[in-house]
């Protein structure tokens, strides 16, 4: 099962996040029909945003991960609630591209180097928080790495990885992000340059999870015999929040020019979600009758 483990070292100095995340981006491969390099880079971003939304207080937050590179990719979109019900999708999933020289696949070259990474922040309680930054190579965990040093001055540890299989199926996905806790900070090379070197030494992220290791396991192997305690361990799913009543607010917002000029086509009306690929079809009666709300409102 999907999941995310929460843990705190015993001396407080840091926090770590591993989760399992093969379920939900072999859901969104399967929905999105997404080749194997779109796959990687919308799984590494899913499993990025389930671990961030993990990070947010309360129960009412979410956080948006737009990645827009100049790579054949497009765009990636990953939105996550504060209890890791995760979506995304990618602008051109059906992008065939060879691999890289060492055989790996080549997310950077699907996202691009030049770009950026917009990450939104609502807390549901006023004005959200936007960071802003550009594209350092568009692997993803080097990209949010340099996000979280300059939007959130936090120093942190990333790894994100999606093995997919000769068919394209996902065999496994997850990653980690380790962080120094308030009170330490980037002087503090000691423990930085431990974690750094046991990195280092640590089989890839997708060869733990498809050898077996769960969070814990992922945790135990980064901290290698510093004491810790977990904090949480908790679900992480795809979870699109589309419906019909969302579609048609959705409508009645785009206002009466643009609902008359759909009428006037004097076909169904058919809206696609994109992070779950459901569509919505309105008949023009059904149109007529969102106009008529509009008006009103």
């Amino acid at each position: 099962m999907d999941h995310i483990a929460i843990a705190l070292t015993d001396d407080a100095a840091l926090r770590v996040y591993a989760a399992i995340t093969t379920d939900t981006v072999k859901e969104a491969q399967i929905l999105h029909k997404s080749y194997p390099v779109a796959t990687a880079a919308l799984g590494r971003t899913l499993t990025a945003g389930a671990i961030m939304g993990a990070m947010l207080k309360g129960d009412k937050g979410s956080i948006t991960i737009q990645i827009k590179g100049d790579g054949p990719l497009g765009t990636i979109i990953v939105v996550s609630d504060s209890k890791s019900n995760v979506r995304g999708y990618v602008s051109n999933p059906d992008i065939s591209m060879p691999p890289r020289a060492d055989g790996k696949l080549d997310v950077g070259g699907g996202v691009g180097k030049n770009g950026f990474v917009n990450i939104v922040r609502d807390l549901g309680m006023g004005k959200p928080y936007a960071g802003h930054i550009e594209l350092v190579s568009g692997e993803i965990a080097e990209d949010l790495t340099k996000y979280f040093a300059v939007s959130e001055q936090i120093p942190t540890a990333m790894a994100l990885g999606v093995l997919v299989d000769t068919d394209g199926s996902v065999a496994a996905s997850g990653g980690f992000i380790v962080q120094l806790m308030p009170g330490f900070g980037y002087g503090d090379d000691e423990i930085i340059t431990r974690l750094e070197e046991t990195i280092k030494t640590l089989p890839s992220v997708t060869k733990m999870i498809a050898d077996g290791a769960d969070g814990e396991g992922i945790i135990n192997a980064l901290l290698e015999g510093t004491p810790y305690n977990v904090l949480e361990k908790r679900g992480v799913r795809y979870k699109c929040g589309c419906s019909y009543k969302r579609v048609e607010r959705a409508l009645i917002s785009i206002g009466e020019k643009d609902l008359l000029s759909l009428i006037e086509d004097g076909i169904d009306a058919v809206i696609d979600c994109n992070f779950c690929d459901k569509k919505y079809v309105f008949s023009v009666e059904h149109l007529k009758a969102l106009l008529r709300k509009c008006r009103k409102s």
